[in-house]
């Protein structure tokens, strides 16, 4: 029987064509289709509300499912916000986590309680994180937790209507809109839309935009790696250590979507990697390297599951993406956001 992360992969390369299997899952795509039109209706219609919170709120997300580089993003709007002025927070629905309701994450929540991209936006971006299926619900919260913020980010919640958003990033990976077809026959959870959306602004996680959409590119490397237990204590990346594991075998492990865009920029930088992948969110319940692997290098988004004091005697290190937005993005969306008020200090 195929493992369940043979299927998702099988799955995730059928939705780039209209080929058999896409076909066969069209049936159940029609009825995504009704059922998502029918919500979105509710809405339009006033039978199911819209929330605004007293702060302004922007949205991150993509069209299609599946990692698109939203985490990469939302790290770097928030540096983008601070820079600017604001006091950023950051409500998620927590995908992956085994509790439910509202979470405050801090940087000793484990991961499971979470789910890995919100810790990972706590620790790396330094702001208060909340999840919670309810974004607006996680929004209440988090501003009673710390009347501070004056700007919330919901990482993944472009279709969570409930919550009032007053910009929101789109965001598209090599992928594209893949073949077209809405969930599950194809990758598309919303309509591709025929011109960017209001208050809208496209961001491109790819060496060329991949839809007729209008967008910018961002520019994407990796910044260096840290050792596993430097990572945790707030070390930052250093391109040397990355350069010192060239010449020397590498298992390169990410429980990621789209694991293959972290294995080319490894080889990329000259490393002789064996590739690793695991299935998207992986807990890390137990660290199944071949035995006599000496070096691993991982993701950010592995890391924030993996305590230094379960390597044990393999040396693990940590690749930070290098992820920077383009000048004319960065003037569009401001463009889109209230003008900040000044604020007491």
């Amino acid at each position: 029987m195929a493992s369940p992360d043979s299927l998702e992969r099988h799955l995730q390369s059928a939705w780039l064509a209209r080929g058999p299997l896409a076909v066969a899952l069209l049936p159940l795509s029609w009825l995504f289709v009704a059922l998502t039109a029918l919500r979105r209706g509710l809405y339009d219609l006033g039978l199911l509300r819209t929330h605004r919170l007293d702060v302004p709120v922007l949205v991150v997300g993509n069209l299609i499912a599946g990692g698109a580089g939203k985490t990469p993003t939302t790290l770097a709007l928030l540096g983008l916000l601070r820079r600017q002025g604001w006091r950023p927070g950051v409500v998620s629905r927590g995908h992956g986590r085994v509790s439910t309701g509202i979470v405050h994450v801090d940087a000793g929540t484990p991961a499971s309680q979470t789910g890995d991209e919100p810790l990972l936006l706590h620790l790396r971006g330094g702001v208060p994180v909340c999840v919670g299926e309810d974004r607006v619900a996680a929004g209440h919260a988090l501003r009673q937790r710390h009347a501070e913020i004056d700007i919330l980010v919901c990482d993944d919640g472009l279709q969570h209507l409930r919550l009032a958003r007053d910009a929101q990033v789109i965001v598209f990976d090599e992928r594209g809109a893949g073949n077209g077809w809405r969930l599950p026959a194809g990758p598309l959870r919303d309509p591709m839309p025929r011109r960017v959306p209001a208050r809208s602004v496209v961001l491109y996680n790819a060496a060329a935009p991949s839809t007729p959409l209008p967008g910018h590119l961002a520019q994407r490397g990796l910044a260096g790696a840290v050792p596993l237990h430097g990572w945790w204590r707030g070390m930052a990346p250093d391109v040397e250590a990355l350069a010192a594991l060239r010449g020397r075998p590498v298992l390169a492990v990410a429980g990621l979507a789209q694991p293959a865009r972290f294995f080319s920029m490894l080889r990329e930088r000259g490393l002789d990697i064996v590739e690793h992948p695991l299935p998207d969110h992986h807990d890390y319940a137990d660290l199944d390297w071949p035995a006599g692997t000496a070096d691993v290098i991982v993701t950010e988004k592995d890391a924030v599951k993996i305590r230094p004091e379960r390597a044990g005697a393999v040396r693990v290190w940590v690749a930070a993406l290098d992820f920077r937005l383009p000048a004319g993005f960065e003037q569009d969306l401001l463009a889109l956001l209230p003008r900040r008020l000044p604020q007491p200090d």
